[in-house]
């Protein structure tokens, strides 16, 4: 059981650190302006992974997978960040998904042709 929750955190914790890494570069690209495929794919990861946090309730399912097979708390975030910015995760990604979309969409409306 402890093997479980252990392989289950470390799956949940290169997501985390991939998911990251994604944010960051979709701001980065957004940011300078160089909207590339990389740009749409972490766009559609994103919504893709927001509609799978709704439909569980805003938790993660991986998170919601470990605690049922014994962990007392099925966060990974807790291993990288302090608590206080671990239990707000969500709220501080999601704000920054909303501005990369934002900047997003003010690129597009500045390159559209007239």
């Amino acid at each position: 059981m402890i093997r479980t929750v252990r392989i289950i955190k470390a799956i949940h914790a290169v997501l985390f650190v991939l998911g990251s890494a994604l944010l960051v570069g979709l701001l980065y690209e957004v940011i300078s302006g160089s909207i590339t495929a990389l740009t749409w794919a972490a766009v559609f990861v994103f919504i893709v992974e927001g509609i799978i946090l709704l439909s569980w309730g805003c938790r993660c399912p991986l998170t919601v997978y470990a605690e049922n097979r014994g962990a007392t708390s099925g966060q990974v975030t807790d291993i990288f960040l302090p608590k206080w910015l671990a239990d707000r995760v969500f709220i501080i990604y999601g704000g920054l998904f909303a501005v990369a979309l934002v900047i997003l969409i003010l690129r597009l409306i500045q390159t559209k042709p007239s």
